[in-house]
C-alpha cells in the first residue's frame, strides 16, 4: 500500500513539474507579448499606489491613455534586461519587485507631502532616518520598512536557489543588441513624444505632471534629467555681453546709496557708512489662513505679519514646490538661481552642491565685510545643509546640535522657534564690528498635522473644513502658525531695541500639507506663498509680486546694495519672470557659474567654499567628579541634547542634565583608566562631530 501511494505522489509530483516546465517555456516562447502584458499591469498596480485609488487609476488610464501606454513601454524596455540571465523569472521578478516598490513609495510619500517621489529623494534617505518618531515618519513605520524589504529579500534568496533557469540556447550577442536597440526605441520615442508635445520634458508642477503623465515616466525623469543641460547659446561672448550690460548698469546703480528715504551717499570713497545688517527668515510651511477660502477662525492668528505687510515691502513668492522640498525654496532664495533649469524633482544640495562651490548671497556679502551665519533649529546635516552652506560661503551655521533646546511643538515632533531670536541675536553680536547677514530657519509650522484634537483650549478655534478630523489638523496647524507669528514680533522688537541699522526679510518656503487646490486659496496658485520685510531706517514701501530667486536682489535693490553675479543681473532687469530673454540669461548664468567654464568670472574660482564654523560658543569643560552610583558628571559650558562624551576619541552613551553638565554611566565610568583623554562633542546625525570642547582633560583615578 505504501509503495502504490509512494508511485501515486511521485507521478502527479512529476506531473506538475511537467505542467510547471510547459508554462515556463510557455512564457519564454511568447515573453515579449507576457512583457507587454506585465508592463501594462504595473503600471495600473502603481497608478492605483500613487493616486491611492482604483478610480483614480483607470481616470488616469481613460484621460491619459498615451500616457499610460508611454510609462508601460519604458516597464517593457526595462524588462529585456531578463534576456541577458539565465535565472528570466527570477529578474522580471526582481524588476517587478522594483517598479512596484517605487510606487508603493510614491503612495506613502504622497500621503505626507504634495510633491511626488523623485530619484534626489534617494539621496534623503539618510535624511529621513533622522527624523524618527516625528509625524514625517514613526519608528513602526521604519519597522514595518525593514521586515517588508526583508521579507522580499529573503522571498529573492530562496527563488533564486529553487526557482527555474532558461534552458535554451543563451544567445548573449543577441540579448546584448536586444537591450541595445530597446534603449535606442526609449530614446527615439521620448524624443519623439517631447517634440509632439505628447510627453512633456519639463514640469512646472512636478505634482501635475506625474499626475498627467503617470509615476513611471515621472520618476524616469527625474533619473535620467539631473543636472542643468547645457543652453544652445552658451558660449563665452555670451556670456560677456550678459555681464557687461550687468556691470553697466551696477555702476549706474552704485553711483549713489540709499543711506534713509531721503538721503543719498557716495560709494566711490565713503569706506566708513557700515552696510545694513539683512536678516533673511524662512517661515517653514508658512501661509496666511485667511487666505484659504474654506476657513474660519475665532481671530486673526498672524497680526504681527499682517501689520508688516501692511507697513512694509511685501507681496506673493511663487516658491518651486508644494507641501515639502524646503531646500529647494532655500536654494532659490540664497542663490537667486531658477530651479526650473535643472532636472525634474532635484535637490541641487544633494547633487551638484555635493562637488561644486557656488555663488550666494553669503559669498557676495563677505566680499563687502559682511560677516555670515545660518541659523536653525533643526539639525545640520538635514538636507546636507552643513555641506551646502560651506560651499555658499557662509561663516558659521548655529544648528539644533548647538542649541540647549528645551521647548517642543505639542506633538513633540518639532523644537518651538522662540530659541532662534536669542540665537540669531548671538550671530549678530558675535561680529560687533562688522554688518551682519542671518539665514534663519524656522521649523515650528512643519508637517504633518494630526487629524485628533492635540491642543485641548486652543487660542485660536478653526472651523470650515469638509471633516473634523480636516478641522483637527487645521486647528492645530492655525495655532503653531500662531506661535511662529509671536516670534516674528518678538524677533521685530529685538532688532528694533539695537542700534544698527536693519532690514528683515521673512518668507514662507511653500504652503502645508493639506491637499489644498489652486481654487482653495485666494492667490489661485498653490504655489504662491507670502513674504514681508521691516526695517528701521525708513525704507519706502514697495510692493511687489516676486519669485523666490528675485526676492533677496529686490530687497537689497531697495536698501541701495548692488553685489553678486546673478542677483545684480536680476536688478538690472524688470523683475519680469515671463520675459523669455530674461530667463535664457538667466539660464546661462546658471550653467556657467554651476557646470561650464565660469567665463562670468574669468575663469577664477571667485567663491570658493567656507570652512564652515559650526556654532558661535565655544564649550568647555572645567571638571569631572565621581559620583556614589559609580557614574561620572563632566562639568563644563555650553553643553547640549547633542552634546556626546568621548573618551579616547570613542563615543559613549550620554545623558544630558545641563548645558553645564553631562553624566557618563557607571556601566562605562567603572572602566575609565588613568590618563584616558575626555572630551565633550556635539554630535549630529551619522556620527557627525559638529564641534568639541576647546579643551580636554586626563582622567586620573580617585584615591582608595
Amino acid at each position: 500500500m505504501k509503495t502504490v501511494l509512494k508511485r501515486v505522489l511521485s507521478h502527479r509530483q512529476q506531473k506538475e513539474k511537467r505542467d510547471y516546465s510547459r508554462q515556463i517555456d510557455f512564457l519564454n516562447r511568447y515573453s515579449l507579448l507576457f512583457h507587454a502584458l506585465l508592463s501594462c499591469m504595473l503600471v495600473l498596480i502603481i497608478e492605483i499606489c500613487s493616486r491611492r485609488s482604483f478610480i483614480g487609476a483607470f481616470k488616469f488610464l481613460s484621460g491619459h491613455t498615451f500616457a499610460f501606454f508611454f510609462c508601460s513601454l519604458i516597464i517593457f524596455v526595462t524588462l529585456s534586461v531578463v534576456y541577458l540571465f539565465r535565472r528570466r523569472m527570477l529578474m522580471r521578478i526582481i524588476i517587478s519587485s522594483v517598479w512596484l516598490l517605487l510606487g508603493i513609495i510614491n503612495g506613502c510619500v504622497l500621503s505626507q507631502r504634495v510633491t511626488p517621489f523623485g530619484y534626489t529623494d534617494l539621496k534623503c534617505i539618510s535624511d529621513l532616518l533622522t527624523m524618527t518618531n516625528t509625524q514625517y515618519f514613526s519608528k513602526t513605520q521604519e519597522i514595518c520598512v525593514i521586515v517588508l524589504l526583508g521579507a522580499l529579500v529573503l522571498f529573492l534568496i530562496l527563488f533564486s536557489i529553487k526557482g527555474p533557469k532558461f534552458q535554451g540556447s543563451a544567445h548573449k550577442l543577441r540579448a546584448v543588441f536586444l537591450c541595445m536597440g530597446m534603449a535606442l526605441l526609449m530614446s527615439g520615442a521620448t524624443s519623439l513624444a517631447q517634440d509632439s508635445n505628447w510627453m512633456a520634458s519639463y514640469f512646472s508642477n512636478i505634482a501635475q505632471g506625474y499626475s498627467d503623465y503617470g509615476f513611471v515616466y515621472g520618476f524616469s525623469s527625474s533619473v535620467m534629467d539631473r543636472g542643468m543641460s547645457k543652453p544652445d547659446d552658451y558660449s563665452k561672448d555670451t556670456i560677456k555681453k550678459i555681464t557687461d550690460r550687468v556691470a553697466k548698469t551696477k555702476e549706474e546703480n552704485k553711483s549713489y546709496k540709499l543711506a534713509d528715504s531721503k538721503k543719498l551717499v557716495s560709494d566711490s570713497s565713503d569706506q566708513t557708512a557700515k552696510q545694513p545688517n539683512i536678516i533673511c527668515v524662512l517661515l517653514e510651511s508658512f501661509m496666511d489662513p485667511s487666505e484659504v477660502n474654506f476657513l474660519k477662525m475665532s481671530e486673526d492668528p498672524i497680526p504681527n505679519f499682517r501689520a508688516l505687510c501692511d507697513n512694509y515691502t511685501s507681496g506673493y513668492l511663487t516658491v518651486p514646490v508644494v507641501g515639502a522640498g524646503t531646500a529647494n525654496s532655500e536654494f532659490e532664495v540664497l542663490t537667486g538661481m531658477n530651479l526650473r533649469f535643472f532636472g525634474t524633482g532635484e535637490y541641487p544640495y544633494k547633487t551638484i552642491l555635493k562637488k561644486t562651490n557656488c555663488e550666494s548671497i553669503a559669498s557676495d556679502l563677505s566680499k563687502t565685510g559682511y560677516g555670515t551665519h545660518v541659523v536653525h533649529n533643526n539639525g545640520g546635516n538635514f538636507y546636507s545643509r552643513a555641506n551646502a552652506f560651506s560651499q555658499f560661503g557662509f561663516d558659521s551655521f548655529t544648528s539644533k546640535e548647538l542649541m540647549n533646546i528645551q521647548e517642543y511643538t505639542p506633538l513633540g515632533s518639532w523644537p518651538t522657534d522662540d530659541i532662534l531670536i536669542q540665537e540669531t541675536k548671538k550671530a549678530l553680536d558675535s561680529t560687533p564690528d562688522q554688518s551682519d547677514f542671518v539665514y534663519t530657519i524656522t521649523v515650528q509650522g512643519h508637517g504633518n498635522y494630526p487629524s485628533e484634537k492635540i491642543i485641548p483650549n486652543p487660542e485660536i478655534k478653526v472651523s470650515g473644513a469638509e471633516t473634523e478630523e480636516k478641522n483637527n489638523q487645521w486647528e492645530y496647524y492655525v495655532n503653531q502658525i500662531h506661535e511662529v507669528d509671536k516670534f516674528i514680533g518678538n524677533l521685530t522688537d529685538m532688532l528694533a531695541q539695537r542700534d544698527e541699522e536693519t532690514i528683515l526679510v521673512l518668507f514662507g518656503d511653500h504652503l502645508p500639507t493639506m491637499g489644498l487646490e489652486d481654487q482653495d486659496v485666494a492667490s489661485g496658485d498653490i504655489f504662491k506663498t507670502q513674504y514681508a520685510t521691516w526695517n528701521n531706517f525708513g525704507l519706502e514701501q514697495k510692493d511687489a509680486d516676486l519669485a523666490a530667486y528675485q526676492m533677496l536682489a529686490y530687497a537689497m535693490e531697495q536698501a541701495g546694495i548692488y553685489e553678486g553675479t546673478i542677483f545684480t543681473y536680476h536688478q538690472a532687469g524688470e523683475y519680469d519672470t515671463e520675459n523669455e530673454q530674461y530667463q535664457r540669461e538667466l539660464e546661462n548664468l546658471q550653467y556657467d557659474i554651476l557646470y561650464g567654464e565660469r567665463y562670468s568670472y574669468g575663469g577664477v574660482d571667485l567663491y570658493p567654499a567656507s570652512d564652515l564654523q559650526m556654532g558661535i560658543d565655544e564649550t568647555y569643560i572645567f571638571n569631572y567628579r565621581e559620583n556614589a552610583d559609580g557614574s561620572l558628571s563632566i562639568y563644563g559650558k555650553n553643553f547640549t541634547n547633542w552634546s556626546r562624551i568621548y573618551v579616547n576619541d570613542e563615543k559613549m552613551p550620554t545623558k544630558f542634565i545641563s548645558d553645564r553638565q553631562v553624566v557618563l554611566s557607571s556601566d562605562y565610568a567603572e572602566d575609565l583608566e588613568d590618563g584616558d583623554i575626555l572630551k565633550v562633542c556635539q554630535v549630529g546625525s551619522s556620527n557627525t562631530i559638529f564641534r568639541t570642547t576647546k579643551n580636554s582633560m586626563a582622567y586620573e583615578k580617585p584615591e582608595a
